[in-house]
């Protein structure tokens, strides 16, 4: 028979074994459950769950500049590369050609006023004739035409002022054009990221995942992006000329007019092949 020193040591061994058995259960039933709780309730929250990656994966950066260029593909890239190599060139010949110095040059005026002032109406006429700019022409029109008196001269310099004036509007126009033309490309590239979408989802059997619907709303939103950011610089621009240009034309002819009315009363007949001959 155990004294009882032996039976309190069996008992208290007996009751060690036990919590550690208890211990390691417990410890092992935990196992499986710290993977399952989180995953169930990921599944409660988001039922899509099951496709995202691993919590723990690492998130994947890319370039703003790679992301757009693969999602523009080939095609958007070379229309919209060139719209806009075609946009800053109308902008930088507009701004060289739509400019005071060039329109209405102050050597010029003063040369041509010194001739008058001097009675060289042949002078006057020559320079003006070989002259290129805006202001030339128009006063070389008006002298051509003084053999037929004053008002076929001021006849003839609105005609010639109108010329110019529709040529560079003419060029201007073209920056107007890819103003309008830029987001409706990007509309067009909307539609076809759109419809790539939807695409998708038509021609999947189960719901596609995130991933793959990107592809072609990236292409929507960034040709709608890249059109707009093409189209508000050539308005802008096609504005601030189209008025630069309306000032200088309209002083233009207010120069023009001041040098020809000393031949108000001119008369038929003229002198030197010009056809110029004051009263």
């Amino acid at each position: 028979m155990l004294s009882l020193s032996e039976r309190v040591s069996r008992h208290r061994s007996l009751r060690s074994w036990g919590i550690f058995l208890l211990a390691l259960t417990v410890a092992v039933s935990a196992i499986p459950l710290v993977g399952l709780v989180p995953s169930a309730v990921a599944q409660d929250e988001e039922p899509a769950a099951a496709d995202a990656p691993a919590a723990d994966a690492p998130v994947q950066s890319r370039n703003f500049l790679t992301w757009m260029k693969d999602a523009l593909g080939w095609f958007w890239l070379l229309v919209f590369g060139l719209l806009s190599f075609v946009m800053v060139a109308l902008i930088m010949m507009n701004l060289m050609q739509v400019r005071r110095d060039v329109l209405l040059p102050n050597d010029f005026v003063e040369e041509f006023e010194q001739k008058l002032n001097g009675k060289d109406f042949q002078g006057a006429y020559e320079i003006a004739r070989n002259d290129d700019s805006f202001v030339a022409r128009v006063l070389a029109a008006g002298m051509g035409r003084l053999s037929r008196g004053y008002p076929e001269a001021v006849e003839g310099m609105q005609e010639a002022g109108e010329d110019e004036n529709m040529a560079l509007e003419h060029r201007l126009s073209f920056l107007a054009l890819i103003g309008t033309v830029a987001p409706m490309l990007g509309l067009m590239g909307t539609v076809q990221g759109m419809i790539a979408s939807f695409d998708k989802i038509a021609s999947s059997a189960v719901s596609p995942k995130p991933s793959e619907l990107a592809e072609g709303i990236s292409t929507a939103l960034f040709t709608t992006l890249i059109g707009l950011g093409i189209a508000i610089p050539a308005m802008v621009f096609y504005s601030i000329l189209k008025n630069r240009i309306q000032r200088l034309v309209l002083e233009i002819g207010m120069v023009s007019e001041g040098l020809m009315s000393r031949f108000a009363a001119v008369g038929k007949g003229g002198a030197g092949g010009t056809g110029t001959k004051p009263a």
